[in-house]
C-alpha cells in the first residue's frame, strides 16, 4: 500500500482545497510550493482571484508545510493554525503560486514538544503571479497540540 502525498492527504482532509483545484508542486519539510490555477468561478471583481481564494492558497501551503515537517508526530500532537495574517501587496491576475517556509527550525518545535509543550511556530508564505512579483504575504502561527 501507498502512503498518501500530502497533497491528497490535504485534499482528503480539508474539502476547501479539494474544491479550489489547488495544484502541489512541492511539499517537503523545507519548502511548499501550490498553485491556484486561473479559475473564472474564484475570480474577484477586477477579473484576479478573490482574496478569500489566495488566503486559502495560502493557508493550505502552510497546512503543507507542517503536515511534511511535523507528519511523523501525528500520533500524538494535532497541528492547529493559532492565528494568520495577510497582507495584499500589489493586484494578483491569473494563476497564483504560494511557497512556504518554517519559521522555527523543526527539531526545535518537536523538542519542546517532547518537554510536554505545546509549542508554537509561525510560518511564512508568499503569494506570487507569473511573472514573478509577489502579490501576498502570509504569517500562520501553528501550533502543535498534544493529544490528550
Amino acid at each position: 500500500m501507498t502512503t498518501p502525498s500530502i497533497g491528497e492527504l490535504l485534499d482528503s482532509t480539508v474539502p476547501m482545497a479539494r474544491t479550489l483545484k489547488l495544484e502541489y508542486l512541492e511539499t517537503t519539510p523545507d519548502r511548499a510550493v501550490l498553485r491556484l490555477p486561473d479559475q473564472p468561478e474564484y475570480h474577484n471583481h477586477v477579473g484576479g482571484p478573490h482574496a478569500g481564494a489566495m488566503f486559502t492558497l495560502a493557508e493550505s501551503a502552510s497546512g503543507c508545510i507542517v503536515l511534511a515537517a511535523f507528519g511523523d508526530q501525528l500520533s500524538r500532537a494535532v497541528p492547529l493554525a493559532v492565528n494568520a495574517e495577510i497582507a495584499y501587496k500589489k493586484l494578483a491576475m491569473g494563476e497564483v503560486t504560494a511557497t512556504a517556509v518554517l519559521g522555527r527550525p523543526a527539531a526545535e518545535v518537536v523538542a519542546e514538544l517532547d518537554e510536554g509543550g505545546r509549542p508554537e511556530f509561525p510560518v511564512t508564505v508568499e503569494i506570487t503571479r507569473a511573472d514573478g512579483a509577489v502579490t501576498g504575504v502570509m504569517t500562520v502561527t501553528w501550533t502543535l497540540r498534544p493529544n490528550s
